[in-house]
């Protein structure tokens, strides 16, 4: 005889195997058709239950949160998340960089909904999307078409989840991880070949169009507008289209200060085999607009002679530090000179940063949405003495300097999160020529986040589907004195099929819920002691059910 049993947690795996990244009750309701088991089996799901209950109880949520800031300390106690009280780190997933189509339409709706409903019964907070410029403006100058970006707040907003919608002013394709080619707009690719010096340049004369160069910021090179006043009329319009969602299901403004979204130079473009890990990188200020700027500074600098170019022993991208003069040991980097190149190089990105940010204060000011902006994990030649990578890319950190205090005091100044890459990385799995560590580089991260009195939320740099990845990240989040701050969210990169497959799934359901936790490790009990009655049988075959993550990886 079948029964059949409406349940608030899936017991759909043997106890025997250890059952990973149970749900809460509002996570996860499932309808399930069961046959009688064993007194054993009975036992052990008796003490499920009874786990369960006492969680729910408001007085050990009260000193859940009582340990959490004992633990981490008042600045890093994190917020609750989902609604339900419990207090953790929030995760969120990016969805696909194609998410929206080139032609302006939603792509695949039917999976998109099907992979939602699997996130949000794995405990996810929301996920963040890529709003394209090259998308939304393309049609010609302020005309925007916000409406496939609509139908996915709608989406989002039915499913419960939150949204991080990235403002992004760079293209899509040629560097890590990009699956599909997203240009600037159309009328923006006609200026940049009418004026090839509005795109960052190097020293062989290559240009790169990723993005405008910060070098004309406020110069009115793009049909009578500055880039600056650009970027703000496209924030600007997005707000009025969506401002009944903001603060309540878009919680978050990205706002992209560089390539791939992030406050930096395209000193490491992937394109045509430009750039190959773990290279240096190159300068980018060979554009008539970053030359001019070089030239005054160097003048009020007392030594004109310094303006005449950029370094002339920096090497090329694919190169190691000790293979040019400028990054060796005792390199031209630490001498008067290229003291004053790497201040200007790297204030000149500061600058940036802080037009577009005050640009996005002056638009999403009261609107409930938080600002962040990103900054790369540039964690190869970290054990040098000069930090290589990081200064080709604007970040002037080196062995005698602090680089990223900065940074994040500019974001603090405008309200903004500091979000960085690379949470999962080890220093053990890097290769040894490369003088990678990404442990210590975000450890320096979260020491000068905590320093600026600023708020740290995290990525992954690369796709990742290992506990070990996880285990890193849930190490991370965890903020303390010497380590300095935790994450106040997680974005998880990204939402495709090998997410939803069985193991990967598995990984990512625990992984989250260990994060909603604040990175307590959390195990069923291996005996029933309650004596409860709820009981359930393995299952054949049954239902088809909308909610399974197997659904969403064949329609993805």
């Amino acid at each position: 005889m079948a029964l059949t049993l409406r349940s608030s947690t899936s017991f759909m795996s043997r106890l025997d195997a250890g059952i990973k990244g149970n749900r809460s009750a509002e996570e996860f309701p499932v309808a399930s058709s069961v046959a009688p088991v064993s007194r054993a089996a009975c036992g052990r799901l008796r003490a499920v239950a009874k786990a369960a209950a006492r969680a729910a109880q408001p007085q050990r949520r009260c000193q859940d949160e009582e340990v959490a800031v004992a633990l981490h300390g008042a600045a890093a106690h994190r917020r609750e998340v989902g609604g339900g009280g419990r207090v953790g780190v929030a995760v969120y997933v990016m969805l696909g960089l194609d998410t929206v189509s080139r032609e302006g339409r939603l792509q695949r709706p039917r999976a998109l909904n099907a992979s939602l409903m699997a996130l949000r019964s794995a405990g996810v907070e929301g996920v963040m999307v890529d709003v394209w410029w090259g998308l939304v403006e393309k049609e010609g100058p302020r005309r925007y078409d916000w409406e496939a970006y609509a139908e996915l707040v709608q989406m989002v907003q039915r499913h419960g989840l939150k949204l991080q919608m990235v403002m992004s002013f760079h293209q899509c394709g040629g560097n890590v991880g990009d699956c599909c080619s997203i240009p600037l707009p159309p009328w923006v690719l006609q200026e940049m070949d009418e004026n090839p010096d509005i795109v960052y340049t190097d020293r062989s004369g290559r240009r790169n169009p990723e993005y405008i160069s910060l070098g004309c910021d406020m110069m009115p090179v793009l049909r009578g507008r500055t880039p600056i006043q650009v970027y703000s009329d496209f924030m600007r319009s997005f707000k009025e289209r969506f401002n009944d969602y903001l603060g309540e299901v878009i919680v978050e403004i990205q706002v992209g200060m560089g390539p791939c979204g992030e406050l930096r130079y395209p000193s490491y473009p992937e394109s045509n085999g430009t750039w190959r890990f773990p290279g240096i990188g190159e300068f980018q200020c060979y554009d008539k607009y970053m030359k001019a700027s070089l030239r005054a500074a160097a003048v009020a600098a007392g030594h004109e002679e310094w303006g005449e170019d950029g370094p002339h022993d920096a090497g090329h991208y694919k190169q190691f530090p000790e293979e040019t003069g400028f990054f060796r040991r005792e390199g031209t980097w630490s001498t008067s000179y290229g003291e004053f190149f790497l201040d200007w190089y790297s204030e000149k990105l500061l600058e940036h940063g802080d037009r577009v940010l005050a640009a996005a204060e002056g638009v999403f000011r009261r609107s409930g949405a938080k600002l962040s902006g990103k900054v790369a994990g540039i964690h190869w030649h970290y054990c040098t003495r000069s930090h290589a990578a990081e200064l080709t890319a604007g970040y002037y950190n080196t062995r005698q300097r602090d680089g990223y205090v900065p940074i994040a005091r500019g974001l603090a100044r405008r309200g903004a999160v500091l979000n960085f890459t690379c949470m999962e990385m080890r220093d053990e799995q890097q290769p040894g020529q490369a003088g990678c560590s990404p442990e210590m580089l975000v450890r320096q991260v979260r020491q000068a986040v905590a320093a600026a009195g600023a708020e740290l939320a995290g990525e992954n740099a690369l796709e990742r589907y290992d506990e070990n990845a996880y285990a890193q990240v849930v190490v991370t989040a965890a903020g303390s004195a010497e380590e300095g701050v935790g994450l106040s969210a997680f974005t998880y990169l990204r939402m495709n099929k090998r997410l939803f497959e069985g193991e990967n799934w598995r990984h990512f359901v625990a992984f989250v819920k260990k994060m909603s936790e604040g990175g307590r490790k959390s195990e069923l009990p291996r005996s029933d002691r309650s004596h409860s009655d709820l009981y359930v049988g393995f299952i054949k075959g049954g239902g088809r059910r909308s909610s399974k993550p197997e659904e969403a990886t064949a329609a993805l």
